[in-house]
């Protein structure tokens, strides 16, 4: 076994999502590999299904020590000669050892977590950019985005399943319910939207505060919230625009995905969107927390059928170019090989 993958969330969300779409893909091409985790029965039957060997462990705080104990015997075990550390609880409980050990950073993670580590891999630019003035020595860093891709054949969730008209127009917005995702912001802007109806995919803390929010703007009977669905490209499929006014957001995997799968996308212009966004070409971008903008923008695309067709095109040409999953594979791959562990 040449990798052991690390992932100590045990929540859900992009980057646990975007995990089990790597190892699967790099799977599916031919890697020998394994995975440590934090309990979840989701990824546990996802990756066993893809043939992936999965281990399963607590990752708790300073005191668990029996974590970096199990995984270091996992990793003899299995020969691994390299351990991939999933943001900052997988890297605290990676063992040094006789592997090399590589830390992939989602965002601006506290680079203490990765001292003594032999490489590091930033899923943007700007992650690569900013590891670097920490100090971080340029040759022991890559930059490796997501990759994004859609099944050739996607049936659209139902709307009738979930009780919305089959021909009002339909946003989309996916993400945990977390202030950071801005949800807010999406449901003040479908107040202005009298016509259109939301899908808001995703789990956390704020659903209740989220529901009463809807409820005092009058559009509770147009939203539904969709709780954490393990069928994303259903969704695309079924709606018309994807929203995504995220205050906080190191890369935004939301819009490379809607790209992939063929769906326009408004977002605000956080971090990472408005570094992948080319605005008016690829997609549309909005101020951080400005909801009448959002509305705004996306009642001009519902009703201009050829800009949504020239952003869809051409974030789909944006994929094709850079984020296809055979070509992110290959980069993956190109630096296992690095440590000897293709």
């Amino acid at each position: 076994m040449s990798v052991l993958h690390l992932l100590g969330s045990g929540g859900e969300g992009g980057a646990e999502t975007y995990f089990v779409d790597l190892v699967t893909a790099l799977q599916g091409a031919g890697h020998d590999q394994a995975c440590a985790l934090r309990p979840n029965a989701g990824r546990q039957a996802a990756l066993t299904a893809s043939g992936v060997p999965v281990s399963t462990f607590h990752f708790g705080g300073p005191i668990d020590l029996w974590t970096r104990f199990g995984v270091a015997s996992t990793a003899r075990r299995l020969d691994a000669r390299l351990l991939v550390a999933w943001m900052n609880r997988a890297a605290r409980h990676a063992p040094a050892g006789p592997w090399g050990r590589i830390g992939r950073l989602g965002g601006y993670y506290k680079l203490k977590n990765y001292r003594g580590f032999d490489h590091l891999v930033g899923n943007t630019r700007d992650i690569v950019d900013w590891v670097i003035g920490q100090g971080w020595p340029a040759g022991k860093v890559s930059y490796i985005p997501n990759f994004a891709a859609a099944p050739e054949e996607v049936t659209p969730v139902d709307r009738a399943s979930l009780d919305t008209p089959p021909d009002v127009p339909l946003l989309l917005s996916m993400g945990r319910l977390h202030a950071a995702k801005a949800h807010d912001v999406s449901l003040k802007a479908l107040a202005a939207l009298p016509d259109a109806w939301l899908w808001i995919a995703g789990v956390g803390a704020l659903e209740d505060q989220l529901k009463t929010l809807a409820q005092s703007l009058g559009v509770l009977d147009r939203v539904r919230f969709l709780g954490w669905r393990n069928d994303p490209s259903a969704l695309y499929a079924a709606a018309d625009v994807c929203l995504f006014p995220s205050r906080y957001e190191p890369l935004g995997n939301v819009v490379i995905q809607a790209w992939a799968h063929g769906l326009p996308v408004i977002a605000a212009a956080s971090q990472g969107p408005a570094a992948l966004i080319r605005d008016g070409e690829d997609g549309l971008l909005v101020a951080i927390d400005d909801d009448e903008a959002l509305a705004a923008k996306t009642a001009a695309l519902l009703a201009d059928p050829m800009q949504r067709i020239r952003l869809i095109q051409n974030g789909h040409a944006r994929v094709e170019a850079e984020f296809g999953k055979a070509a992110i594979v290959a980069q993956w791959r190109a630096l296992f090989d690095r440590f000897g562990a293709a």
